[in-house]
């Protein structure tokens, strides 16, 4: 029996999309054991599972292995770099800001209502808005109302679980308030 090969750094991990997304996710890149697995969020340190579960999106906490009931739900995710890396530090400024234009063509495409990027560095270089803060943006992306979201990382530790709880509850306040 062979064994698949592995999989492309370059290419990263497939976006997870469905119809009618509410909220898009957008990550800053996939790690290396996501990479290696093709699953978002993949490393047990990192708390977004915890934190859509918390913040109310899911009724229990899922194993990155079950992304695939999140389109159902109207949750996306996708990542504004797709290369994978051992770590985010590992992008430069150009990379982020043509992830950015790669998110807004992604926007325009699936119309999801809100989008959420995970981390407000890489936003702040993405975006070339180096003081935007946490929460929602003044601008829209491709007509979706624009979120901006600690890094869930466990390697983050400016934000710890329960602050990180209420900033994702705030955003599925919103999303579920705006329809």
């Amino acid at each position: 029996m062979g064994r698949a090969s592995p999989p492309d750094a370059a290419k990263g991990v497939p976006d997870l999309i469905g119809p009618d997304l509410r909220v898009l996710f957008c990550g800053i890149n996939p790690g290396s054991l996501s990479g290696e697995l093709g699953l978002h969020f993949a490393r047990a340190g990192n708390r977004f599972w915890k934190l859509l579960h918390a913040g109310g999106f899911t009724d229990r906490v899922l194993l990155p292995s079950e992304q695939g009931l999140l389109p159902a739900l109207g949750i996306g995710i996708t990542n504004l770099v797709e290369r994978t890396t051992t770590a985010a530090s590992e992008l430069g400024n150009e990379e982020l800001r043509a992830g950015a234009l790669v998110l807004e063509a992604k926007a325009v495409a699936l119309r999801p209502r809100f989008i959420a990027v995970l981390g407000l560095g890489a936003y702040g270089s993405a975006f070339r808005r180096p003081r935007a803060v946490i929460g929602e943006q003044p601008e829209t992306l491709g007509g979706a109302t624009l979120w901006l979201l600690p890094n869930p990382s466990g390697l983050q530790a400016q934000y710890q679980l329960p602050e990180m709880t209420g900033l994702f509850r705030s955003l599925h306040g919103a999303v579920f308030e705006r329809g």
